[in-house]
C-alpha cells in the first residue's frame, strides 16, 4: 500500500470501517511514536533557527514580506505535494528550509520594530510562545488519544469566520475591532491548533504514515502564529504604558509650572 492509499485509509471512506475498539484506543505512546516525535521536535528547532536566519537576512538585504509571502506560498504546497519517499527526501528538506526562511522574512518587520522600540519585549514574546507551545503540546501528549481531535472542525470554523469578517471590514469598516479579535481570539485558536496538530501527528504515526517534515511544518506554523500575536500584544501594551508615562510626566510638569508661577 502506497502513501496515498494509507492516507485515504485514515481520512477517506475506509474511515467508516474502523471498529469502536480502535476509536476508543487510549493506549500510551508506542516507542515508534516517541522516536517520531523526537525527530519532529528536532526538525521544528531547525525550522526556528532557519526562520531567525531569515529575519537576519531581511535586515542585511532589505528583502521584505513580498518575497517571504511568495516563497512560503510556493514552497509549502510544493513540499506537501511531493510524496515522502527516500528519493524525494533531499528535495522536501530544501522546500522545508525555504518555507522556514520565508517565514522569517514575513516576521522580519515586526521583529525589527520590536528591536527598535522595546528590545526586551522580543525575548519575552519568544519565551512566552515557547512556554505556551510546550504546555499545550504536553497536554495533547499526556491526554488520552483522540480526545482533542474534535477541535479541528471548531478551529477551522473560527479561522474561516476571520477571513469572512476581514472581507466584510473592507466594505463596511470596523477593522480596529477585528484586529482586536484576531489578536486575542487568534492566539487562543492557534494554541488549540498545537493540541490538535500534536494529536494528529500521533494518529498519523500510529496509522503507519509518519512524515517528519510535514508534522514539523504544522507545528512550526502554529508556533509562528502564536509568536507574532503575542509579540503584537506585548508591543502594544508597552507602547500604551509608555504613552501613559509621558502623559503623567506632562501633567506633572504643568502642575510644577503652575505652582512656580503662583509662588512668584
Amino acid at each position: 500500500m502506497d502513501y496515498a492509499d494509507r492516507v485515504a485509509g485514515l481520512f477517506g471512506p475506509r474511515q467508516r470501517q474502523l471498529s469502536l475498539s480502535k476509536l476508543l484506543d487510549f493506549t500510551p505512546l508506542s516507542p515508534a511514536v516517541q522516536a517520531h516525535l523526537a525527530q519532529v521536535y528536532v526538525t521544528l528547532a531547525v525550522a526556528l533557527c532557519l526562520s531567525a536566519a531569515g529575519v537576519y537576512a531581511s535586515a542585511l538585504t532589505g528583502f521584505g514580506q513580498g518575497l517571504g509571502m511568495l516563497g512560503f506560498l510556493v514552497s509549502v504546497p510544493w513540499m506537501l505535494a511531493t510524496p515522502p519517499r527516500p528519493d524525494t527526501l533531499g528535495k522536501r528538506r530544501a522546500l522545508f528550509g525555504a518555507a522556514a526562511l520565508s517565514q522569517g522574512l514575513l516576521l522580519a518587520p515586526i521583529v525589527r520594530a520590536a528591536l527598535a522600540l522595546h528590545p526586551g519585549v522580543l525575548f519575552t514574546a519568544f519565551a512566552g510562545t515557547a512556554g505556551v507551545f510546550a504546555c499545550f503540546s504536553a497536554a495533547a501528549l499526556l491526554s488520552p488519544r483522540r480526545q482533542y481531535l474534535f477541535l479541528g472542525g471548531l478551529l477551522s470554523s473560527v479561522l474561516s469566520t476571520f477571513f469572512l469578517l476581514r472581507f466584510a471590514t473592507w466594505a463596511f469598516g470596523g477593522r480596529a475591532l477585528l484586529f482586536e479579535a484576531e489578536l486575542y481570539l487568534g492566539l487562543a485558536v492557534f494554541a488549540g491548533y498545537v493540541v490538535y496538530d500534536t494529536q494528529m501527528i500521533v494518529e498519523r504515526c500510529e496509522a503507519g504514515i509518519p512524515d517528519v517534515l510535514r508534522d514539523a511544518l504544522d507545528l512550526f506554523v502554529d508556533f509562528a502564529a502564536i509568536f507574532v500575536r503575542l509579540l503584537a500584544i506585548l508591543l502594544r501594551n508597552a507602547e500604551e504604558k509608555k504613552r501613559r508615562e509621558r502623559e503623567s510626566e506632562s501633567r506633572s510638569r504643568r502642575r510644577g509650572a503652575g505652582t512656580s508661577r503662583l509662588g512668584h
